[in-house]
């Protein structure tokens, strides 16, 4: 009996995730889908496609053909399984058909051939095997959409380009540019997606097309910050307006506002706006970090009141804390 490489069929390493493995097989499905593919052996390709699958995308049973394929596989692409392999398998017992067999290769059924039905020829086929009217799903799409921090803030409409894999007239995978308009609902933030349902790959064989996800991403901004739902503005105030208190103009994504700076303020003290960071089912703040801005030019007369004020705070020292 000639031994099956599942990983070469598929095209994945030995090391392939979970998601690696699904990917390469619903690719190699599409490509081979006797429905759509031209090649002369496409039904047979298909055949060894989802065998593979059934078995790798099983962990048991990924396991299981692992240890086979270490101790069983021989240098000339035979395939002898070691003594005693069915008896310690978990794969023993009922569920699986003769019917179900026939769908498989000599391998898979002596390695697998009691084993549990499923998998291939019924979730992902709607049942009945390797019908020429399979129908498979397309394929999720996604893609990145750059937004400005004030059109995130209050939704727009946005153009989003993306690109499809589809089966021309000649069974050929070809990509295929698509631009769709997109309607950007308030208060999306970095990294959050977007569903279009049925905008992605279209299906094979009358199955429904996959779905698109847009992941937002945000330009930065030259005054503005955001964390989590809140946003962050950093505001200088002059040393009186810090040491007298003020009221001050701050800006804002939906506009400016006054704020008062409490008397004695020093850089670093954080003023919080309710409600005026990211809109949502539950709104975020603004953020207002004060930064004490010195003058970059001094009169002589501001430099003389700079040295009264020295001579009347002599026993204020900013740096007590560091223990210098």
């Amino acid at each position: 009996m000639d031994f099956k490489d599942y990983y070469a069929v598929l095209g994945v390493s030995e090391s392939a995730t979970p998601e690696d493995i699904k990917k390469a097989y619903r690719k190699l499905a599409r490509k081979y889908h006797p429905d759509v593919s031209k090649e002369e052996n496409a039904s047979d390709k298909f055949k060894d496609v989802g065998e593979a699958y059934e078995v790798l995308k099983d962990p048991e049973k990924r396991a299981e053909y692992d240890q086979l394929r270490k101790y069983g596989a021989r240098a000339d692409g035979s395939f002898q399984p070691p003594p005693g392999w069915q008896s310690a398998s978990g794969f023993g017992g009922g569920g699986y058909t003769e019917a179900d067999a026939r769908q498989f290769s000599e391998f898979f059924e002596e390695i697998f051939g009691g084993g549990r039905h499923g998998g291939f020829s019924g979730a992902d086929f709607g049942g009945g095997g390797f019908r020429q009217s399979a129908k498979m799903r397309g394929e999720d799409v996604h893609a990145r959409l750059a937004l400005f921090l004030e059109e995130a803030f209050n939704g727009c409409e946005k153009q989003v380009s993306f690109t499809v894999q589809e089966i021309d007239s000649h069974g050929r995978m070809v990509p295929r540019q698509k631009t769709l308009k997109v309607k950007i609902p308030a208060g999306m933030r970095e990294g959050q997606h977007i569903r279009l349902k049925g905008q992605g790959a279209p299906g094979v064989g009358g199955g429904e097309p996959g779905d698109l996800f847009i992941e937002i991403e945000l330009a930065p901004h030259p005054h503005f910050s955001i964390e989590g739902r809140d946003v962050l503005v950093t505001v200088p105030v002059a040393p009186w307006e810090a040491a007298l208190g003020a009221t001050v103009t701050v800006p804002t994504v939906s506009g400016k506002v006054n704020v008062k700076v409490p008397k004695g303020s020093t850089s670093g003290r954080k003023l919080r706006l309710k409600g005026k960071g990211f809109p949502g089912k539950h709104p975020g703040d603004q953020i207002v970090v004060l930064q004490v801005a010195m003058p970059e030019q001094h009169t002589a007369e501001a430099e003389k009141l700079y040295e009264k004020l020295a001579e009347l705070e002599k026993g204020f020292d900013p740096r007590s804390k560091l223990h210098v």
